[in-house]
């Protein structure tokens, strides 16, 4: 497609005279065109769900979910991979983030390594992707030839294919087995979609991860659980957790998530079952990793 035909590089007609506002109008026009991105996404809702149905499965059946993607794209897809390691309790094998060019390009722009295909394949083989993972390819643009050689190779050795683009009929939906194409229309700065397609790839990438960690047990209620205490502050939120989950008060909460080592999913079983710390983590396994299996 053509770069003068995507939405995304179109001019904003609201916008023309953006050089001449000042900060209070800057700042108005930019949220009036934000607000814009949930409405967007509403529509995409049942192709997010697919898309959530497919990382799920593939993280039961022992599989991997990948992003991949340049630029802005590639260093959402990054992000979101990186902070599934802390809410979830997720090795950081398990969500990967690829950005054409590498951990460079995370803070420099890498001359052309967005534009080759084989670059895309490559990073897939190095990463020995096999057909129980899932691969999704982010690009605002639809066209990308780094996140199109990804996800044509993904097809050949029989993975998952997800897409995330905001331009419609775009060259990387027709490579994925779900596409989503979430059109935010022009941005307040021409071409810059670091802005709304930005927005809306990260709130997207939210769901996917969001909605298969939960499905996969990676939560009790609506509590992280299998949250990662490595500092003060998250050893204070475990501990209120398991009071929330429990309805305990903070002294015993304390204790038996130290007893538990502060594993907060076998304290808060420790604490509704009268278990043991091993009985509690053996129900776990048997589980799934899922408290309401194991109550």
């Amino acid at each position: 497609m053509n770069l003068g035909k995507l939405t995304t590089e179109n001019r904003n007609s609201e916008t023309t005279n953006l050089d001449l506002m000042n900060e209070k109008e800057i700042v108005t026009v930019m949220n009036k065109e934000d607000k814009k991105v949930a409405i967007a996404i509403e529509n995409e809702l049942y192709d997010i769900a697919r898309a959530v149905k497919v990382a799920k499965e593939s993280l039961q059946n022992g599989g991997r979910l990948i992003y991949m993607g340049a630029g802005t794209s590639g260093r959402l897809g990054v992000l979101d991979a990186a902070e599934c390691v802390p809410t979830f309790g997720t090795s950081p094998d398990l969500v990967l983030g690829l950005i054409a060019g590498g951990a460079k390009a995370m803070t420099v722009a890498v001359e052309g390594a967005e534009d080759s295909k084989e670059l895309g394949a490559n990073d897939l083989k190095k990463i020995n992707l096999n057909g129980k993972d899932t691969v999704v390819g982010i690009a605002a643009s639809g066209r990308t030839p780094y996140v199109i050689g990804g996800l044509e190779y993904a097809s050949l050795v029989k993975a998952k294919t997800l897409s995330i683009s905001c331009n419609k009929n775009s060259e990387i939906s027709k490579l994925a087995q779900v596409a989503i194409e979430v059109d935010v229309g022009p941005e307040v700065l021409t071409g810059s979609t670091r802005l709304k397609a930005g927005t809306a790839q990260k709130m997207v990438l939210n769901m996917i991860s969001t909605g298969s960690m939960v499905m996969n047990g990676k939560a009790y209620e609506n509590l992280m659980v299998d949250v990662l205490t490595t500092n003060e502050k998250l050893e204070e939120r475990a501990i209120r957790m398991i009071m929330t989950a429990t309805d305990t008060d903070q002294k015993n909460a304390t204790k038996k998530f130290k007893e538990a080592d502060k594993n907060v999913k076998v304290a808060i079983l420790m604490i509704l079952t009268n278990k043991t710390k091993n009985e509690a983590i053996s129900s776990l396994k048997k589980s799934n990793g899922r408290i309401r299996e194991s109550l």
